[in-house]
């Protein structure tokens, strides 16, 4: 067992059932409960106490409520006292953490988040947050001195609906905002897509609770299939389906989440997705009316329009790194030398506010841009007029290349490096500063007016390439440039 390669970042994956071929199950019951352990251990490590309280909750997984009895079996083996709590969020098992009657030293959440059917991961916290990538090597630097062993000590596991106090947050937060009595909603036409993930309690005790008409809203029901579409923000089926929901049930609103509700994206009234640069706009604009010159960190491939649109509100743009860990430490980094900000976001979706722990939260995205459109609403107005002046792309386009060798992390190096060199050799192209990810070219070309961004995949042997142009035909320009830039190295493969 290679426990190494359990490993995704800052979380675990796994593939935890069988049923696709070629890819055999790594992430057992078994191999959970040492997990587990080896979690009760390295908060041991940590905190210096010798008995921990410890939270475990689920998504809608196929393979998720076994998972979920074997870590609470395997941390109450090791003498934790573990609080189960059925299906929950991922946003949920972290304000956990924070809670001042449970009390809880950890807590973890069983989830892929979006991948396929058969996948499942483990995402851990305490009150500082996620945990890091050197904490995930440690816990499966711990984890092989519990496989297979009987229990050491008896700990206790017990059954706690913390899920409808993590809603009761999201009420109490909404009605605040608001701030017209117990249903400020009352008249708005909010439709909710969980993509049978665990997001369906955003409608039965969010939304209904405020009085929220949200009839047409859809595929609540969890089932760990996902027979639907993909839950995930990012996916064009996905999206399309809320789009069209909207429209038909002629709503004011429509919310899609992914299946663990730490990502999200809303559509507006007109069936008009507000995603990846347009939702980070949106945040945007609340959050730098409330806290003007604020940093907004984001990942990597953010579009030129958004920069504009975050300068025109005297923001800062500070574009980062992909990866919501990334965003989010650098939000912190950024804090701790006195530089204020308060959003950071990935085009994915995750967004962390300050105001809510620095915690990616889906659920908290939406309660937030709920309250601007409630307000809004008493103006006559709606959300998508906060970003009515956001430059949009003509043509955007992302193409993969695979990398075909054994030192693939290496052998992407040597791309950028390449592309670095020869960029400047091309009329019209500029190489962008500051750029903490890949190569980012300016391309100002008359036939180009636009850029791209060449990186590496955060885990896989993949090279990204995000283009965009402001006008048409630009897009096509530009790959045909980079492609033949691309051409001496073979063992590139566009998927």
């Amino acid at each position: 067992m290679d426990w190494k390669k359990l490993q995704n970042g800052s979380d675990i994956r796994g593939i935890a059932l069988e049923g696709i071929e070629g890819e055999n199950v790594n992430l057992t019951d078994e191999i959970t409960i040492a997990l587990a352990k080896a979690f009760v251990a390295w908060l041991g490590e940590k905190n210096g106490k010798t008995a921990q309280r410890v939270a475990v909750g689920s998504d809608s997984r196929l393979s998720s409520p076994a998972l979920r009895k074997a870590f609470a079996e395997g941390a109450a083996g090791v003498g934790a006292e573990v609080l189960t709590f059925g299906m929950a969020s991922t946003p949920a098992m972290f304000m956990s953490t924070v809670d001042d009657t449970l009390k809880v030293d950890g807590a973890v959440m069983v989830t892929a988040s979006h991948l396929p059917w058969n996948r499942n991961g483990l995402k851990f916290f305490t009150a500082k947050g996620g945990l890091e990538k050197a904490d995930i090597a440690r816990i499966l630097e711990l984890a092989p001195q519990f496989y297979n062993v009987e229990n050491k000590a008896e700990g206790t596991v017990k059954e706690v609906d913390f899920m409808q106090t993590y809603c009761n947050i999201l009420v109490d937060y909404i009605r605040k905002g608001v701030n017209v009595g117990d249903e400020p909603l009352k008249g708005m036409k909010i439709i909710v897509d969980a993509g049978n993930g665990a997001g369906g309690f955003f409608v039965h005790n969010v939304l209904d609770c405020l009085g929220a008409d949200t009839k047409g809203s859809q595929f609540l029901e969890p089932d760990g299939k996902f027979p639907n579409h993909v839950p995930n923000p990012e996916d064009k089926q996905a999206m399309a389906s809320i789009c069209k929901a909207v429209v038909e049930q002629k709503a004011d609103l429509g919310i899609i989440f992914d299946t663990d509700v730490d990502r999200s994206a809303i559509v507006d009234r007109t069936g008009a997705p507000i995603n990846r640069n347009a939702l980070i706009a949106l945040i945007a604009a609340v959050i730098l009316r409330e806290h003007p010159q604020s940093t907004i960190v984001t990942d990597s491939v953010t579009s030129d329009g958004l920069a504009t649109f975050i300068a025109d509100r005297k923001g800062v743009h500070h574009r980062f790194r992909r990866g919501y860990k990334n965003v989010i430490n650098e939000s912190l980094r950024l804090n701790a030398e006195g530089k204020e900000s308060w959003l950071a976001i990935e085009t994915s979706g995750h967004a962390a506010l300050r105001e809510n722990f620095f915690l990616d939260d889906g659920a908290y995205l939406v309660a937030k841009l709920i309250v601007e459109a409630a307000c809004l609403r008493k103006e006559g107005k709606e959300l998508q007029d906060l970003i009515a002046a956001l430059r949009q792309p003509k043509e955007s386009k992302e193409v993969r290349f695979k990398i075909n060798a054994d030192d693939f992390k290496a052998y992407g190096e040597d791309v950028l490096k390449h592309i670095k060199s020869e960029a400047e050799k091309q009329a019209g192209w500029q190489i962008v500063t500051p750029n903490y990810e890949g190569v980012r070219i300016a391309c100002k070309a008359e036939d180009e007016q636009g850029w791209f961004l060449l990186r590496q995949s955060l885990h896989d042997p993949v090279l990204p390439l995000n283009i965009e142009s402001d006008v048409k035909g630009g897009v096509a320009n530009i790959e045909k440039k980079v492609n033949a830039l691309l051409a001496a190295f073979t063992a590139l493969e566009k998927k």
